[in-house]
């Protein structure tokens, strides 16, 4: 099966990122999310990610308007009907996953490939409450979209041999790179890298040092592009809250406990750049 029509669920920061990573590769795109307003979001961001990439002459004048003439915008999922593939890529939540992608059962055809962007959420869980869980699969995205290579194809137990293959083809299609993944909690990149990010807040807590000391230490001594804190400023400090919920309570193991600090920054509505305010502080 040739992928060649994609719908995307969410408008937001992953959502519309995917959805322009199809639609410059030529795939017809159609994006919904619950109200206009969070529709228009989503495509006037695709509109300024596709201008900064004509600006950086990555991308020409022509293809960006290309790009923009495979975007749907809407508010229904009856317009799913007939898409080669449809990608959830909601918020991290496990109850609001499960309301979507069952809606989305009822309507789209059988043949009609489902995955989630879940980040941490278990595939095999998800695939069960599937009228066909053959055609379920994990397709975890990096942020942004755009511009990070990697995707996490995530094999629940049910996952068909055809869909994988299908889905494989479809991320190289768009130009990205694939690794294929067995399903356990955070998989493979955020297994590992949340982790990290909740010790970070750990050394914080303890006064060991400033954040952009701690950043500094791990962009110098470890060569990483960005600092740990910055990072989950970048992610959301939720989701990586939510993540590390997730790891702890499936692997019962203390070396997932969440910091308090993490617990208290989320509270108090510090999430990181979304809100303006994380471990940093931002412009709005």
């Amino acid at each position: 099966m040739k992928i060649q029509s994609v719908g995307v669920i969410g408008a937001g920061t992953m959502g519309n990122g995917i959805a322009q990573v199809c639609a410059v590769a030529g795939l017809d795109v159609v994006m919904v999310d619950i109200n206009e307003a969070a529709v228009q979001r989503g495509l006037d961001q695709i509109g300024k990610s596709l201008d900064r990439l004509v600006k950086k002459e990555v991308l020409s004048g022509t293809a960006k308007e290309a790009a923009l003439k495979h975007i749907k915008g809407s508010t229904s999922y009856g317009d799913f009907k007939g898409l080669d593939l449809v990608i959830e890529a909601a918020t991290e939540n496990q109850a609001v996953k499960e309301k979507i992608l069952k809606q989305v059962d009822e309507i789209v055809s059988k043949d009609t490939i489902i995955a989630t962007n879940t980040s941490s959420l278990s595939i095999t869980k998800l695939a069960a409450l599937d009228s066909n869980p053959a055609r379920f699969i994990g397709m975890h995205f990096f942020n942004p979209p755009p511009l990070m290579a990697l995707v996490e194809v995530i094999r629940g137990l049910q996952t068909s041999d055809e869909t994988h293959a299908a889905i494989l083809e479809m991320a190289k299609r768009i130009g990205k790179e694939p690794i294929t993944v067995k399903n356990s909690p955070g998989f493979v990149v955020n297994r590992i890298l949340l982790p990290m990010i909740n010790e970070a807040f750990f050394v914080l807590s303890e006064g060991l040092a400033s954040p952009e000391d701690i950043d500094a230490g791990m962009k110098l001594g470890c060569n990483q592009p960005i600092g740990p804190l910055a990072l989950a400023d970048l992610i959301g400090l939720d989701t990586c809250l939510a993540v590390m919920e997730v790891y702890f309570e499936n692997f019962s193991d203390s070396k997932y406990r969440p910091c308090p600090l993490l617990r208290e920054m989320v509270a108090a509505g510090y999430l990181g750049r979304k809100t303006g305010r994380g471990v940093y502080t931002y412009d709005k």
